[in-house]
């Protein structure tokens, strides 16, 4: 073991079965500390010996996976705060893996933001420091440096770099004990009643590090240039066609993504739109420039979208359909995946039907959850604000309308 420390904030699937799991396994870290607002959670962690189990999916089974020496502190106890503030000193790694970008700041003076920024306020730097913003969102390390900055915090100035992250790792929570009993899983710790599942795939991007001579400990994470045109591949690849085969799967009347390997139709459909339509157009858009990334060729996409598929539908994973399809009208954004990968292909002169039906799907969900029926139009209009105008967004339209007279067909 080395003598840095990792910190993480926040003890949900992804810090625990990403960011920790690889910390440990990176063997670069000789303490381990994270910061979990939920009491009960803490509680059981140090009865467990502040110990953790994880499950984790491979193509041929799960197998469980014990974390020893993690230490949860809740940043809303003082003493904990206190010691959450020493950890990350004493870290040359941190780790963000909370629902939202929106929670960086939640809490007040025991939020993220505000425990950082006393961390790299006022005290000369022992050691460069980086940490990863795993939250879902293209902009969060500049969100994280923007709250930190509102609590009187200068990460630049403490040899702190955020950084950006591309995580296209399935994981979630399963809190019912019957199905963790058929399946046997492992709890997270003993009587919490909830386990943690993840795929075993951990290639993950990050943004380029620029702290001089800064060497990371978690190796495996592949560092880009720019980020943005693998973020663009999540969303409008890999996030766009797991929301239509979960949209399309509801419809059709399967429980678990796992059943949609067996529904011939239902793949090709999604193997059409992956490679078609999200593929076509983002190699369009991202595979011209020089020194472009492999992953935008036609053969590159291709590996891309067959992996992706089999990993989407793994049934050691047991993916329920009612979680991917879960928020249907965040999902119906005008910049998320289902319009967002839509927009892109016409921008590229693609016409995107499969891509439609998936959002008519969704929007046939969103409707029939809040029992409403208003017309397309109005009912998009809506979801999508003043965001929306123009002549794409009368296609987008068009094409949800000429996609929702086809779904009948694809009803279970």
């Amino acid at each position: 073991m080395g003598e840095r420390g990792f910190a993480g904030f926040g003890f949900g699937p992804i810090q625990t079965g990403l960011m920790l799991s690889e910390a440990v396994d990176s063997g670069s870290f000789g303490a381990y500390a994270v910061a979990e607002i939920d009491q009960r959670l803490v509680d059981a962690v140090r009865a467990n010996g502040d110990g953790v189990s994880i499950n984790i999916a491979a193509a041929d089974g799960i197998r469980e996976k014990r974390l020893s020496g993690i230490r949860l502190l809740n940043p809303s106890v003082d003493i904990d705060r206190k010691a959450l503030i020493a950890a990350v000193l004493e870290s040359e790694e941190m780790a963000t893996a909370v629902p939202s970008v929106s929670l960086y700041a939640a809490g007040g003076p025991s939020s993220i933001a505000a425990v950082l920024a006393e961390a790299v306020t006022g005290r000369p730097f022992r050691r460069q420091r980086i940490i990863y913003a795993a939250e879902n969102d293209n902009y969060a390390a500049e969100r994280l440096e923007k709250e930190v900055a509102a609590f009187g915090g200068s990460p630049e100035d403490a040899g702190l770099q955020i950084l950006n992250t591309v995580i296209g790792k399935m994981s979630g929570v399963i809190s019912s004990e019957a199905e963790m009993k058929e399946l046997g899983l492992a709890p997270l710790a003993p009587g919490l009643g909830r386990c943690v599942l993840v795929e075993e795939f951990n290639r993950i991007l990050v943004s380029r590090v620029r702290l001089p001579g800064f060497v990371r400990g978690i190796r495996v994470f592949e560092e880009k240039e720019d980020l943005l045109p693998f973020e663009e591949a999540k969303l409008y690849g890999h996030n766009a066609v797991h929301a239509l085969l979960g949209f399309l799967a509801r419809i059709r009347g399967h429980s678990v993504m796992s059943d949609v390997r067996n529904d011939q139709p239902l793949m090709e459909l999604a193997r059409g739109a992956f490679l078609d339509e999200c593929g076509r157009a983002l190699i369009m858009k991202h595979g011209r420039a020089q020194g472009a990334d492999p992953l935008f060729t036609k053969a590159g996409w291709h590996a891309y979208a067959e992996d992706l598929l089999q990993r989407m539908t793994n049934p050691w994973l047991h993916d329920r359909v009612e979680r991917v399809i879960r928020d249907p009208a965040r999902k119906l954004g005008w910049n998320d995946r289902l319009f967002g990968t839509m927009r892109i292909a016409l921008s590229q002169g693609i016409t995107p039907r499969a891509m439609a039906l998936g959002a008519g799907a969704a929007l046939t969900v969103a409707q029939a959850q809040q029992k409403d029926h208003t017309p397309v139009a109005e009912a998009l209009a809506r979801t999508w604000g003043a965001e929306a105008e123009g002549a794409e967004r009368k296609e987008c339209i068009r094409l949800v309308q000429e996609a929702l007279n086809e779904l009948p067909g694809w009803t279970a």
